[in-house]
């Protein structure tokens, strides 16, 4: 009896070991994000990416029932890294562009956003009310873009008379734009909105005409998705149909809210 009640015991605790190591090794979702475009993505001091794209990551990995592992790194070496197969995904407010297509795969779009100007307080260009009265403002000015955007992408092919400044980061360029060595910056709204609400307020102001994302699809894109390399397309099915739960059940709309103040979910990518 004695004998027969340990080895039960034994057997028992052998599968709870099982059990703990299959738990332990639970596949893992390797997430590239910038790190730097608040608030969409940040990290703070204790290393930890925050914002609205590690909100759609931990639900992603919460819906594949998966590990997530956020991968920081410079916007513009995120596609050649998610090539490179250094991680599974790019959730880091990348638009979803034609060009972009070529050499990755895109999930749904499940947000939309568009771009607008920031400029010093008090500048006349912050009423323009057309595209063509604040470009030909900003002619010969210097304006600052994000290397790597669709945005800056978009100035060289409407605006060839302003002059471009690439920053690796938002904060960089933001930086630059409060020491006097920018005429204006163009982002999306969402992060030029948290710029003024903090280190901009009451220096710098959005201009009144914001270019919208269906201004130039080809350049500006189609929304906000997260990239996928071409040859994991297991993984797209299940992230497309994982990214319309999110939107469905609210869980999208509650982290942009949120974040943004304002529901950016892409109702019409599931339809």
């Amino acid at each position: 009896m004695v004998t027969r009640i340990a080895r039960k015991a034994a057997l028992c605790a052998a599968l709870g070991l099982a059990g703990l190591a299959t738990a332990a090794s639970a596949a893992t979702l390797k997430i590239g994000t910038e790190g730097g475009y608040p608030p969409w993505s940040m990290v703070d001091a204790q290393g930890k990416v925050q914002g609205f794209d590690a909100d759609v990551g931990q639900a992603l990995c919460q819906k594949l029932d998966m590990k997530c592992r956020f991968v920081v790194q410079a916007f513009d070496s995120l596609i050649p890294a998610l090539e490179a197969e250094r991680f599974d995904l790019v959730i880091s407010g990348m638009s979803v562009t034609a060009e972009r297509a070529k050499v990755i795969s895109f999930s749904i779009p499940y947000a939309t956003e568009d771009s607008s100007f920031v400029l010093p307080e008090g500048s006349a260009l912050l009423k323009a009310d057309t595209q063509d009265a604040l470009f030909k403002g900003l002619a010969g000015k210097t304006v600052g873009v994000q290397s790597g955007t669709t945005q800056g992408a978009f100035l060289q092919k409407y605006a060839p008379d302003m002059t471009l400044k690439t920053y690796e980061t938002q904060d960089q360029m933001q930086m630059d734009l409060s020491a006097g060595r920018l005429d204006a910056t163009f982002s999306e709204v969402t992060p030029q909105s948290e710029f003024l609400d903090n280190s901009g307020k009451g220096k710098f102001a959005m201009a009144d005409y914001v270019v919208k994302s269906s201004a130039d699809p080809d350049i500006l894109g189609l929304g906000i998705g997260a990239g996928i390399n071409q040859k994991n397309t297991d993984l797209k099915a299940k992230v497309d149909k994982a990214l319309c739960e999110l939107i469905q059940d609210g869980t999208i709309k509650a982290s942009s809210v949120k974040w943004f103040g304002v529901d950016l979910s892409n109702y019409q990518a599931c339809k």
